[in-house]
């Protein structure tokens, strides 16, 4: 059971409360994000669709041989930018939770209402992780493959990632690199997208509380990063179509832990 933080943690006056959260958080909110996908099952079709064919046409481009090097980190990115995707999904777990009407038609209230602005700012700030990541995995090829893209696309290219020094070098640091951009990600939106749908906040206080909630449950949250990052593995497996059940049931399972650690 969720529990407040101790009094050497509590905020400023003006800033949201945060309660103690733990596994059996994270496995009830994923048992609620997947009533709620229950509930909502005609949302998929024109929301939790478009992950997978987002996924399909950047595998398309990375075909072409100069960005053939660059596929996993370009379809990996794309996750950076989730939690934006996902607002609707927020604010459909919202409404029901409140007894409202939480029908297709509100999935896109929040970039109507009082929270587009915060929405706006805080992907555009997830828009410059995911321009820093690629910077950042250019970077790691050029250090350890050279400056030319692969002379040959698919199988040969796979050899000579598997095969030499550099090749293991680049998987080693570019996973590195790309955890750590992971980390970022999640404790910069984890909270603060949900919030800035919930509550009538800036962008800036909902990022600063998401950090703060973060840093009070560091074990929590990388367990929750973990799992996300799991879930959406497997289901990036089959064509990138189980992201059309897999987006909106964290979509909505992050909401739902959202409401245990932040006091509403």
């Amino acid at each position: 059971m969720d529990t407040a933080l101790p009094a050497s943690s509590t905020p400023v006056p003006g800033t949201p409360t945060l309660r103690r959260i733990g596994t059996a958080d994270l496995r009830w909110a994923l048992a609620a994000g997947w009533r709620d996908f229950r509930a909502r099952r005609g949302d998929l079709i024109f929301a939790g669709l478009l992950y997978p064919v987002i996924g399909l046409l950047v595998s398309g481009l990375a075909l072409d041989r100069r960005l053939f090097a660059f596929a996993f980190p370009l379809i990996a990115g794309i996750s950076i930018l989730g939690p934006a995707v996902s607002a609707g999904f927020y604010e459909l777990a919202r409404r029901r939770e409140a007894g409202l009407d939480s029908g297709w038609r509100h999935f896109f209230d929040p970039v109507r209402g009082r929270s587009r602005v915060p929405l706006a700012t805080l992907t555009l700030v997830l828009v410059a992780l995911f321009m820093a990541w690629l910077a950042a995995a250019w970077a790691v090829y050029e250090a350890t493959m050279g400056r030319s893209p692969p002379a040959d696309a698919g199988a040969a290219f796979a050899v000579q990632l598997f095969t030499t020094q550099n090749g293991w070098a680049m998987i080693l640091l570019g996973n590195l690199v790309g955890l750590a951009f992971a980390v970022v990600t999640l404790a910069l939106s984890a909270v603060s997208f949900p919030m800035v749908v919930d509550q009538p906040v800036d962008a800036g206080t909902a990022m600063a509380t998401s950090l703060r909630a973060f840093s009070a449950n560091r074990t929590a949250w990388l367990n929750w990063g973990l799992r996300v990052a799991l879930i959406l593995f497997v289901a990036a497996i089959p064509l990138f179509v189980g992201l059309a059940v897999a987006l909106p049931v964290l979509g909505y399972a992050t909401w739902h832990l959202y409401t245990r650690a932040v006091a509403r």
